[in-house]
């Protein structure tokens, strides 16, 4: 893997968000997560609960940008529970096509398990390329997910 030093990147959090220009990062996830990916509204309520300092909620959003232009994006929520549920959850992460394989994608997840306290989850889809990038950073299956949707 080729490491590109070009690309910058940023946290924000709850307390450090006044730069950060949401459409742009919300525009730029919603293109990029491609068959991963949720509706925009979705991934905005997502965006918003990161950035909220409300009790129990929270988070961080990482930008990966080269050029002033974004490259990659991670969005992590706090759960507000911790021991049977992990602290935070990794909800997004998309990478620019010309940028996979350089190691952006594997840099946000570093800087997201960097800058958290406690237990993080995710989940991902059995055929999605990148849950071998997860694996390598430590992350195990321990379950199998069911959801009844109502």
């Amino acid at each position: 893997m080729k490491e590109n030093n070009s690309v910058q990147y940023e946290i924000f959090a709850p307390a450090n968000h006044a730069h950060l220009n949401r459409d742009e990062v919300l525009d730029f996830l919603f293109n990029h997560l491609d068959e991963y990916g949720d509706a925009r509204e979705d991934i905005a309520k997502c965006m918003e609960y990161a950035l909220s300092d409300a009790e129990g909620k929270g988070g961080t959003v990482l930008v990966a940008r080269e050029h002033d232009k974004v490259v990659g994006a991670l969005i992590l929520n706090n759960t507000g529970m911790s021991g049977y549920i992990p602290e935070n959850i990794l909800v997004y992460v998309a990478v620019h096509n010309s940028q996979r394989g350089k190691g952006v994608g594997k840099r946000l997840v570093q800087l997201a398990i960097e800058n958290t306290s406690g237990s993080i989850a995710l989940h991902v889809e059995p055929q999605n390329p990148a849950r071998h990038l997860y694996e390598k950073l430590g992350f195990t299956n321990k379950y199998l997910e069911y959801r009844l949707q109502k």
